[in-house]
């Protein structure tokens, strides 16, 4: 085994692990710390698979600018301290069974796949001919998505101001009475 492939095991498994643990927390800041070492690992797997640019790219936008805004959002809604523990735990159990399909599937995949014996060929990724495919081809399809996150940002932003409000009217009910 080469040293790139025992990074990549490494990588892969910090990907997974990190993944995961950022999908099962129940404190989102707790989470969102979890995303971002996952963001960190998959752009050092592009770097490692050489596309240095996907991996700059992943870095700034995913794990810089969009996480930046989603602990904007979790900071701005000022959950209440039991809100984000309550839960039902019978909930865990379709995510448990499909969580176990996948992972039987994942691992007879690996056993019976493809000859692990051919070497791929690299592929390098040219950051000027990258971007000119990117904003050729997929133009709408980035404002499409830059729009959904202005509008999730709005909507959170909404969604504090409501429950500010809600909470301002409770106590202010609560002292009148």
């Amino acid at each position: 085994m080469t040293f790139y492939a025992i990074i990549f095991y490494i990588l892969a498994a910090l990907l997974v692990v990190s993944t995961g643990l950022a999908v099962s927390r129940r404190r989102l800041v707790h989470a969102v710390v979890f995303l971002i070492i996952s963001f960190f690992a998959t752009a050092l797997l592009f770097y490692l698979l050489g596309a240095p640019f996907l991996a700059a790219l992943e870095v700034i936008v995913y794990a810089g600018a969009i996480m930046v805004m989603f602990l904007f959002i979790i900071m701005t809604l000022k959950l209440e301290k039991g809100d984000s523990e309550k839960g039902d735990s019978g909930s865990w159990i379709p995510a448990m069974v499909l969580g176990g399909i996948s992972l039987v599937l994942l691992v007879t995949l690996l056993w019976t796949g493809p000859d692990h014996s051919a070497l791929l060929k690299p592929a390098m990724a040219v950051p000027k001919e990258f971007g000119k495919y990117l904003f050729r081809e997929y133009w709408f399809s980035i404002e499409v998505v830059s729009f959904l996150l202005f509008v999730a940002l709005v909507g959170a932003l909404y969604l504090a101001k409501e429950n500010g409000n809600r909470k301002k009217s409770t106590d202010s009910e609560q002292e009148a009475s």
